[in-house]
């Protein structure tokens, strides 16, 4: 069976670098056999992709690219910490989207996070979720993920 990295590689993804955090927090935190993650933005080389509202300036397919983008930025704070390969399995993912006044599709956004999870991890990738839309996210972003994963 390969590791969750090898996983992730034959999927055509790459684990970027950590992304520094742009306020005082750490991108994550173990405690006992629990790892959380900061929320993490779509961060692409220091800057946000597809910046703006879900529903006014950025679509739902862009909005949940991002969300993907989000999950991959979690995962490497995960490997940062523990090391990818020591994840036994996704307990939570918490998404905010940045919705304009009308827009009522969160889930669908959030879903490029669940769908790439459960793409890498199988079974262990399947999770209890959360999806909410906020007025405002960090630097104008459309999405916002942390994860919660249970590490050996």
């Amino acid at each position: 069976m390969p590791s969750w990295a090898e996983s992730l590689a034959e999927l055509g993804f790459e684990l970027p670098s950590t992304a520094t955090p742009i306020g005082a927090y750490v991108p994550a935190v173990r405690t006992g056999d629990l790892v959380y993650t900061s929320g993490q933005l779509p961060l692409v080389r220091g800057s946000i992709e597809r910046p703006g509202k879900v529903g006014r300036e950025v679509s739902v397919t862009d909005a949940s690219r991002a969300a993907e983008i989000c999950t991959l930025n979690a995962l490497a704070a995960i490997d940062a910490l523990v090391g990818l390969d020591s994840v036994v399995r996704v307990v939570k993912v918490t998404g905010f989207v940045a919705s304009a006044d009308d827009f009522a599709g969160q889930p669908d956004v959030v879903n490029g996070a669940s769908n790439l999870l459960a793409s890498v991890f199988g079974d262990a990738g399947t999770h209890a979720r959360s999806a909410v839309g906020v007025a405002e996210l960090p630097l104008n972003a459309p999405v916002e993920v942390e994860l919660i994963v249970e590490v050996a």
